[in-house]
């Protein structure tokens, strides 16, 4: 067993013997800052700008939003970790930053399981395969066919270690093309370089997608994960065009510094669990191309460590390293 494995296993057991603490200050009291995975105008950062907007509603504190990109989540993860455990600082985030990172990385700057308290996971999703629209190209078979043909094809993710980067050169294996990853700092960034040809095809979270299709810039081959999305029904899964080890599922979750008082973690569980139940957070968070959730903590937990062996397999399938 490796040592991100037996850290993660035994922060487990840790946390799950974690003393309840029985007095808790006042909260919120100040200012609350989100921090979101990815860049400013991210689906992250769009959608935790939703909750901001609910939470300051709903508590009368101000909610910043403060994106700390770079580093494929971790920096803006580290500085939730060593942040006070009062409440007042949350990570909004992908799996990337505490799942496939601690994975993929020898040594992180903070445990994913000892140094937070989990809240909720919002939602779960999958991002999809896209090219420009007018790639030589429909679906996932014809674009195989095409790329095996192509002395090598450029595609583009939002960071290393990503699901979309490890779906890449999943896909690299099984079709034995020659896809070469190019990690940007955003989808945005990367979808400028696809429409203007230094990128072959990209991968897209599915709001960007719908908007993008709509506007006759883009096509979509397929969607990972384990489900057709609302938005863009007509696109097939990978596995429903004959591509398997493609249904992990990405999820929104939120994090606050570990050792976080009972009363206030409460607290944010409920305001999260009934904001994600409001109609029009719920659109909000489907027109993205996610399924609402709401969990809570123990449930967030589980669905956490069910992913760990899975996205270590996906990691071994795809030959990812960040080396």
């Amino acid at each position: 067993m490796g040592q991100n494995r037996r850290t993660f296993v035994a922060g487990l057991a840790a946390l799950a013997g974690a003393p309840l603490l029985a007095q808790t200050p006042t909260f919120p009291s100040r200012v609350i800052r989100i921090v979101p995975f990815g860049t400013a105008g991210g689906p992250i950062d769009t959608l935790a700008r939703v909750y901001a907007d609910k939470l300051q509603q709903r508590w009368g504190q101000a909610v910043i939003i403060d994106a700390k990109p770079g580093a494929s989540g971790i920096i803006a993860a580290d500085f939730v970790a060593k942040a006070p455990p009062d409440g007042h600082t949350v990570m909004f985030t992908l799996p990337l930053s505490h799942v496939n990172s601690a994975i993929l990385m020898p040594k992180l700057p903070y445990d994913p399981v000892k140094d937070f308290t989990p809240l909720s996971m919002l939602a779960t999703g999958g991002p999809m395969l896209v090219a420009r629209s007018n790639a030589p190209y429909n679906n996932l078979k014809e674009f195989v066919e095409f790329a095996r043909k192509q002395k090598v094809m450029n595609y583009g993710t939002w960071g290393n270690g990503s699901a979309a980067h490890l779906f890449g050169e999943l896909l690299k294996r099984q079709s034995g093309a020659n896809l070469t990853h190019v990690a940007y700092k955003s989808e945005a960034a990367a979808h400028n370089d696809l429409f203007g040809e230094a990128l072959d095809f990209a991968w897209s979270n599915p709001s960007t997608a719908r908007a993008q299709v709509q506007g006759g810039k883009m096509k979509v081959l397929g969607i990972a994960g384990t489900r057709r999305v609302s938005t863009l029904p007509n696109v097939p899964t990978f596995a429903e065009q004959g591509f398997q080890g493609f249904d992990v599922d990405s999820w929104i979750g939120v994090y606050a510094p570990a050792k976080l008082p009972a009363a206030i973690q409460d607290a944010w569980v409920t305001a999260l669990r009934e904001i994600t139940a409001m109609p029009d957070v719920q659109a909000r968070l489907t027109g993205y191309g996610f399924e609402p959730l709401g969990n809570t903590p123990a449930q967030f937990m589980e669905v956490f460590k069910a992913d760990f062996p899975r996205v270590s397999e996906l990691i071994k399938s795809a030959g990812v390293t960040l080396q």
